[in-house]
């Protein structure tokens, strides 16, 4: 078995490998020279020094060796699914060498989203996707230091709270006309953007850079596009990632917005599997295709494909869901809000607050929660509970924080 893609998705997919019973080679082989890793503490713990690269790890050099999967630090540079071949670079030997395969799967995540803006290639801006990019951001986030965060996405907004938890100066643009695009209800939205500016952080929403220079003090000097100038001493560029697909595109498989998969993660090609934030796969709810970058679809998808790669024929049924945490509060996201007609908004203790979101029927299609952590956490499992089950319960009842959501299943 051969899995393209070391990180959370081709991780996850090796160890259940190997729990599922395969005793044959298992190679996994991505171009970071770091064991797999979960992604989310790369915007926030390292950043802040609460957490470290090794606690970020699925797994240890000991675990790999005990599972017997071999990890190679090298590219691929084709594949041949009619052959069942792909062709290394790099490596251990340095040198380019045929892998045969029983099975596949293309598990290669995404690049960064560059800014496509002048002087932006020699304005040293830093990009956030792995933990080499953690390491070279996170000591430059010293107390007093300005810092210029593009993107109100949610690896921006963590970003700007990190760097303010550190002390810094935060200034953060986005383009469009709220934050978080369309990944979260507006009201919701608007409720991320007071709480950030009430720590100190000013956003300029309907704004972007239209050119980086070097400035005499060796700050960069940044132009706007509503006439003004900022002067940064880190520009941090949180414009989201493009889907890993061009290895997929070159071998003949079909491609839309990621690697077009079924239910069962299975490609256009006989024995190859994708998964993790490279697959558009067939929304569990709907049918419609979507593409999810989050832990938690890294997590499921991994098992899916894995159960595949052995033949088992198992169809994904985990519901999308995601979360952010950004300074002592929290957003999370289950199902798919846009099947929603209508909301249902439920007040929590603490300030907390969940919308659910019902469908024409009735139905519970999505939840959306923001709060803080403490006051969010338990009631959202269980709004995610009743998701789950398919749940049909009255909107009255739900806005009601006297009656359990427990009892509604």
């Amino acid at each position: 078995m051969v899995i393209v893609g070391a990180g959370h998705a081709g991780g996850r997919a090796a160890q259940a490998l190997r729990e599922f019973g395969w005793t044959g080679p298992v190679m996994m082989i991505g171009a970071e020279p770091h064991l797999p890793y979960e992604r989310p503490p790369v915007s926030k713990g390292l950043l802040t020094g609460e957490q470290t690269p090794e606690r970020c790890q699925l797994m240890s050099a000991v675990d790999l060796d005990r599972l017997q999967v071999s990890q190679v630090v090298a590219w691929v540079e084709r594949i041949d699914p009619a052959r069942r071949a792909l062709w290394l670079t790099g490596g251990p030997q340095q040198a380019r060498r045929r892998i045969d395969y029983e099975a596949l799967l293309l598990a290669t995540g995404g690049h960064l989203r560059r800014l496509r803006v002048p002087g932006a290639d020699a304005a040293g801006i830093i990009g956030l996707r792995t933990l080499d990019d953690a390491a070279m951001l996170a000591p430059r986030l010293q107390p007093g230091a300005r810092v210029l965060v593009v993107g109100g996405g949610f690896i921006g907004l963590e970003v700007a709270a990190s760097a303010r938890q550190r002390g810094c100066e935060v200034l953060l643009l986005e383009a469009g006309e709220r934050l978080l695009g369309r990944a979260v209800p507006a009201a919701l939205a608007a409720d991320v953007l007071a709480l950030h500016r009430a720590q100190g952080v000013e956003v300029r929403l309907g704004c972007a850079p239209t050119a980086f220079a070097l400035a005499g003090d060796g700050r960069r000097r940044v132009q706007l596009d509503d006439g003004s100038e900022w002067r940064a001493d880190v520009i941090v560029a949180g414009i989201g990632i493009e889907p890993a697909v061009e290895l997929a595109r070159e071998a003949g498989l079909a491609v839309g917005r990621g690697i077009t998969v079924d239910a069962t993660l299975a490609t256009s090609a006989p024995g190859i599997f994708a998964a993790g934030d490279a697959a558009e796969f067939p929304g569990v709810q709907d049918g419609r295709p979507m593409r999810h970058e989050s832990w938690h679809n890294a997590e499921t998808q991994a098992r899916v494909a894995a159960a595949n790669l052995l033949g088992r024929g198992e169809r994904l049924q985990a519901l999308p869901w995601f979360w952010s945490d950004q300074y002592d509060h929290q957003i999370q996201v289950a199902g798919d809000p846009a099947l929603g007609v209508r909301g249902v908004a439920r007040a929590l203790e603490g300030g907390a607050r969940i919308d659910f979101h019902l469908d024409g029927a009735g139905r519970l299609v999505a939840a959306s929660g923001f709060g803080p952590t403490a006051a969010l956490a338990r009631e959202f499992k269980l709004a995610r509970w009743l998701l789950e089950r398919g749940a049909q319960p009255g909107a009255e009842a739900l806005a009601d924080p006297g009656v359990r959501l427990r009892t509604l299943g």
